[in-house]
């Protein structure tokens, strides 16, 4: 089991710093590592947290300077017909989550993470189906994160937004705090 782990983890990180590949010149659909890690997330998402499936959250772009995903309006509205407070804040939660997932597997670190501290602000209804960006700061995530092989803990800072007809809808800000996974050391 162990050995099929590391395999996993091989190919991770063997895919997050290969060159991207790109389709022949007759197709128009552009294959990168990062489709192969956005699919990943989202199946951890659907296999590890049960609430995304009730949000039915989906990845909608995956690179190195952004995650975006997306979630239908309809099992995310209130009783007015617009998004759910709590589906926008789960929503942004994850987002971040899965933006700190993506720094550990693009660098092939196995990790716990957990959303220690966040704040959130609704500014505006959201009428359509939750969009939620994450675009961080990669000099400070390559900062903070190498500190974690050290300490075995590192802080990273997130912020998601979430916009409607152009205009900043929600802004939330998360800390994120990863903890390297310990290896077992039993048989």
């Amino acid at each position: 089991m162990r050995t099929h782990c590391r395999r996993a983890c091989a190919r991770r990180v063997a895919l997050a710093s290969a060159p991207i590949a790109r389709a022949p010149s007759c197709d128009t659909h552009v294959v990168t590592t990062f489709d192969a890690l956005g699919r990943e997330l989202q199946s951890t998402w659907q296999r590890e947290i049960p609430l995304a499936a009730s949000l039915a959250i989906e990845v909608a772009v995956c690179a190195r300077d952004e995650l975006a995903v997306r979630a239908p309006l309809a099992p995310n509205r209130n009783l007015h017909g617009t998004a759910f407070a709590g589906s926008l804040f789960s929503v942004c939660v994850l987002t971040g989550w899965g933006a700190a997932w993506l720094a550990l597997e693009q660098r092939g670190i196995e990790g716990v993470i957990v959303v220690s501290d966040s704040r959130i602000q609704y500014r505006k209804a959201v009428t359509g189906d939750l969009v939620c960006r994450c675009r961080p700061d990669l000099d400070l995530v390559e900062q903070r994160l190498a500190s974690l092989t050290q300490s075995g803990r590192a802080s990273l800072p997130l912020a998601c937004t979430i916009d409607q007809d152009g205009k900043r809808a929600v802004a939330f800000d998360g800390e994120y705090v990863v903890h390297l996974k310990k290896e077992s050391h039993g048989g």
